[in-house]
């Protein structure tokens, strides 16, 4: 496996950064991973995943969504709108560089965000969610202590995962106007939803209303007691190596 950095212009023309797992040997294909919210490229599920993947022959592209990580910009000036953004900016890299992504992939609110974003790359055949919401609003329930405040003072600022971010008023608007349901059912790709049942962060029904909204060919596979962020490496590599079998028939 050989593992190329990378940039390119996103939503807003900041650069983002990116990295390209690449397999020894043929490609069977490349995949867009996007990570979970307010987390990076680099975390545990998205670099065990993307290594896993290369070993069935899949490249991999990860990147730090507009003001996250390595990438250019101010997180507080983004939003389920300009996540999609960036991953059709990612996209198109791909498609430049290397060969259209036939894959998409997202984690947690990633996983929304390519359910959103999937119309745009005709040429993906499949979409896997994992632990996914349903509704991106979902996500305001991580800082709904702040939300009051947000809502009168435009602004403020909230702790995630022991760090602070900065959210503004328009990223409340903005994610209350995604509704996924139509998307879903438009999808006419193959869709997998990998959801652990014991999920804290994004409860299981969140998996169903996806799954039920779907028309097929769709699969569900539990991630029986993983947790939301799949920080074992066994759960993270056990995911890769589903989705690798599971693709093989699309890609």
């Amino acid at each position: 496996m050989q593992v190329q950095r990378a940039d390119f212009p996103g939503a807003e023309g900041q650069r983002l950064a990116a990295r390209i797992d690449v397999p020894e040997g043929l490609v069977r294909a490349y995949a867009l991973f996007a990570h979970c919210f307010t987390c990076g490229k680099d975390i545990f599920a998205a670099s065990r995943i993307a290594q896993t993947l290369t070993e069935h022959g899949i490249g991999v592209l990860r990147f730090d969504f507009t003001g996250l990580g390595a990438s250019e910009g101010e997180f507080a000036n983004t939003n389920f709108s300009s996540n999609i953004a960036d991953l059709i900016a990612a996209a198109d890299h791909l498609r430049q560089q290397y060969e259209a992504p036939r894959m998409l992939i997202g984690h947690s609110l990633g996983g929304a965000a390519v359910l959103a974003a999937a119309s745009q790359v005709p040429e993906a055949r499949a979409v896997v969610t994992l632990c996914a919401p349903s509704d991106p609003s979902h996500v305001t329930g991580l800082f709904r202590q702040s939300l009051d405040a947000i809502r009168s003072q435009g602004e403020a600022e909230v702790q995630l995962a022991g760090r602070p971010f900065r959210i503004r008023r328009e990223f409340l608007v903005d994610v209350a106007a995604h509704s996924l349901e139509e998307k879903v059912g438009a999808l006419r790709k193959a869709l997998l939803v990998m959801h652990a049942p014991s999920d804290m962060t994004v409860a299981i029904s969140n998996a169903t209303s996806i799954y039920t909204a779907a028309k097929h060919p769709k699969s569900f596979i539990s991630l029986d007691d993983a947790d939301h962020l799949l920080s074992r490496k066994d759960d993270a590599i056990y995911v890769a190596n589903l989705i690798a079998a599971w693709s093989q028939r699309y890609l």
